[in-house]
């Protein structure tokens, strides 16, 4: 189980940046949490994108809502994930601290 960060960052505008105890820092932008959003919902959406590159967005992650997608608040969910709620009505996504190195944007490459 991964620790939890030592500090959080959320910058609604912009994206999350999450210090880790072993002195890395991580930097994800808004957009990019919201695309690699953990929740079964996105986890499928993916999928099918993987398969076919085609594959239409639903209308929820289509949307543009009122301006750009920023992130409305955050609220961490026990002592391992943050969840957070983004402009565009997106917010069962659980992104624990184990996930979040996964998705790690440097560790993608």
């Amino acid at each position: 189980m991964e620790p939890p960060p030592i500090a959080l960052d959320l910058k609604k505008d912009r994206g999350l940046s999450v210090q880790w105890a072993d002195g890395t820092t991580s930097y994800y932008s808004i957009n990019y949490l919201r695309r690699m959003s953990p929740s079964a919902d996105m986890r499928e959406l993916r999928a099918q994108q993987a398969k076919n590159p085609l594959t239409v967005l639903p209308a929820s992650a289509a949307r543009a809502s009122n301006g750009p997608l920023t992130a409305l608040e955050a609220e961490l969910v026990g002592n391992y994930a943050l969840r957070i709620r983004f402009s565009d009505g997106h917010d069962t996504g659980i992104y624990s601290w184990q996930y979040l190195r996964e998705i790690d944007p440097p560790a993608q490459t």
